[in-house]
């Protein structure tokens, strides 16, 4: 576990340190995402850099528990927001139980969502990105480098 997640006792949070490092992504996306902590280890940023139908998408994603001004306590959920060139504003809700990663578009529950599994080392993801009405698209992640430690 990276030096930042060891500062947060958030056991949901800091089990995502598994995504640090960098990615290359294969199927209906294409090019790499690099994951990261922010200082203090409350933050798991990803950049992104991809080409998906014809477009280069590129931006970044900020993970983490919510915890609004006047806040006393974070969200239940590990939320994400991105941020892309196209000037999308996305959000997402991650769920990480065992070797099995959700990521729900907009809120949990949600009817489009990507689904992958770790393999045994830790270092392949694959799985499906599944929308409403079709469209979704399979999807393999391999790690190319480790985290910068």
């Amino acid at each position: 576990m990276s030096e930042n997640t060891s500062l947060v006792q958030d056991a949901g949070l800091a089990a995502l340190d598994r995504l640090v490092g960098t990615w290359k992504v294969t199927g209906g996306a294409e090019g790499t995402v690099t994951y990261r902590w922010l200082e203090g280890g409350h933050f798991l940023i990803q950049d992104i850099d991809l080409e998906q139908y014809g477009e280069r998408i590129t931006g970044i994603e900020v993970i983490g528990r919510e915890r609004p001004f006047g806040a006393e306590q974070a969200s239940a959920d590990i939320k994400s927001r991105f941020y892309g060139n196209k000037g999308d504003t996305l959000d997402y809700v991650y769920e990480l139980e065992g070797d099995v990663l959700t990521i729900w578009g907009g809120e949990k529950g949600s009817p489009a969502y990507m689904r992958s599994t770790f393999d045994e080392a830790g270092d392949v993801l694959a799985g499906a990105w599944v929308y409403p009405g079709g469209g979704g698209y399979e999807t393999t992640s391999t790690r190319v480098a480790p985290a910068d430690r």
